[in-house]
């Protein structure tokens, strides 16, 4: 028997810590499963006043442009029509680091964007990198622990994260695309931008599809070399920040190429990889890629804390056409995120003028700290009434989805967890393999348990056995054939 149980804050017994509980499979995730939304509120309040994650970062002002028309998948607003202006803010930063950390660390790059529609806020809250480590929210909390410093020494802890990593290999893909020379950016304008997750698009005739987000740099891929990164670090820890404010000061305007791949919702029973699942990409010869429109940034902050540190963006922030999908990641962050900010800024954040609407909001929400409107004024404040409030518009109800299933803590159905993977690491030149290894050696180097070395020197092996091998040779680890 266990006697070294893990439990809840309450003391009671956990059984599934590696699950969140939802509808079948596939879900939705359930509110009522108490551990994990204790979990992410929890996670949320450990950090004060900086954000919990992607504490360090940089931002700016601009716009986005339709170049193609999309409208027979969606019928949000500011994609209606080719030509249309919509303008925006996007907040890069790195995801461990605190707030005064090195812009020049290996670690992916929050790659956030807000979009001020006509039709209210639309936040796409995505990285650097077109997957992620985990693909559950209930391991969020858990994962984010390993990036951060240890609880006694108050260093970085290698063995921490190759731990987790090892007893997670839904993670390779990810650590693969960090070790790899994308895993340091020479600036935010030379690097992409992806919203990671699957999402739902619907047009006006209440037709859906799943798409994926590609925000592509027009500026080029580049990337900065180990040494040349860590003696930045040293020399000018700022050096992103100052590279994207410089740009924009100086008139040369970032810009990006923004695609969209799109699956019919009946192939999302049939694919070869489960299409919800954030720690796999589509093919691009299954879905190719479909122009959408264009981001220039264009016009710097005039205060970094009232523009990019009191900006706030949730996955959740939508607008009519564009929904949920069944992601677990996904669901757990539209809790996650919003929550975040009512700690950390206030439960009036989106007042803010960063965070307000262009268009009018209407809530009955009232009250709170720092309510620095009118508070809605003498008007109603409760729905339904007799007083001519706002009424819910029922052309606006999200579209409808097929759920089913016991209500459980269920894992994936697909546990394929090497083949895309090997199939990036087979992409690489001779070069960049040999980097990517160099990489994974020095980062594995200080883990002190040999165990751990093991478990995830296996993990690559079945990703590529002469992947594995050349990893365990330069850890100076014998392994069998």
């Amino acid at each position: 028997m266990n006697k070294n149980k893990l439990t809840t804050s309450w003391g009671a017994p956990v059984g599934d810590n590696q699950h969140s509980m939802t509808a079948g499979s596939r879900g939705p995730t359930l509110i009522q499963d108490v551990h994990l939304l204790e979990k992410l509120a929890h996670f949320n309040r450990e950090r004060v006043p900086e954000r919990v994650v992607h504490a360090k970062g940089a931002g700016a002002h601009g716009y986005f442009q339709v170049t193609n028309d999309v409208s027979k998948y969606t019928k949000a607003n500011f994609l209606s029509e080719v030509g249309k202006r919509t303008p925006l803010f996007i907040r890069f930063s790195t995801v461990a680091g605190e707030n005064g950390s090195a812009d020049t660390v290996r670690d992916p790059r929050g790659f956030a964007v807000k979009f001020y529609t006509e039709e209210g806020i639309y936040d796409l809250v995505g990285n650097n990198t077109p997957v992620f480590f985990i693909r559950d929210a209930i391991k969020f909390p858990d994962f984010i622990h390993t990036q951060k410093r240890d609880p006694q020494t108050h260093l970085k802890n290698p063995t921490a994260v190759w731990d987790f990593w090892s007893l997670s290999p839904e993670s390779l893909h990810q650590i693969m695309i960090l070790m790899s020379d994308r895993g340091i950016p020479a600036t935010y304008r030379h690097m992409n931008g992806y919203g990671s997750h699957t999402f739902k698009w619907v047009n006006a005739e209440g037709e859906g599809v799943w798409v994926k987000y590609h925000i592509k740099t027009e500026q080029g891929i580049k990337n900065l070399a180990p040494k040349v990164a860590v003696e930045i670090a040293g020399e000018n820890p700022d050096y992103h920040t100052e590279d994207l404010f410089n740009s924009i000061e100086e008139g040369d305007f970032p810009s990006w190429k923004v695609s969209v791949q799109i699956m019919p919702l009946e192939d999302a029973n049939k694919y070869r990889f489960d299409p919800f699942d954030v720690t796999k990409v589509w093919s691009h010869k299954d879905y190719p890629m479909i122009e959408v429109g264009r981001i220039v940034l264009n016009r710097n902050p005039e205060n970094y804390f009232a523009e990019v540190e009191q900006a706030t963006f949730s996955p959740g922030s939508f607008v009519p056409g564009i929904e949920a999908s069944p992601d677990k990641m996904l669901q757990g962050r539209l809790f996650a995120y919003a929550d975040a900010h009512r700690y950390r800024v206030g439960a009036n954040h989106q007042h803010l003028p960063i965070n307000r609407s262009k268009s009018e909001v209407r809530t009955y929400q009232r009250d709170g700290q720092m309510r620095f409107d009118d508070n809605g004024g003498k008007s109603p404040y409760y729905e339904p009434n007799s007083f001519d409030g706002p009424e819910e518009s029922p052309e606006h109800r999200p579209s409808t989805s097929v759920v089913s299933g016991l209500a459980e803590s269920v894992g994936f159905d697909h546990h394929d967890h090497y083949t895309q993977p090997g199939d990036l690491y087979r992409l690489l030149s001779d070069e960049e393999q040999e980097r990517l290894i160099q990489q994974i050696v020095a980062s594995m180097a200080p883990v002190t348990k040999d165990e751990i070395k093991l478990r995830q020197i296996q993990h690559f092996y079945k990703v590529d056995p002469t992947f594995g091998k050349r990893i365990a040779q330069g850890l100076g680890i014998a392994i069998f054939n």
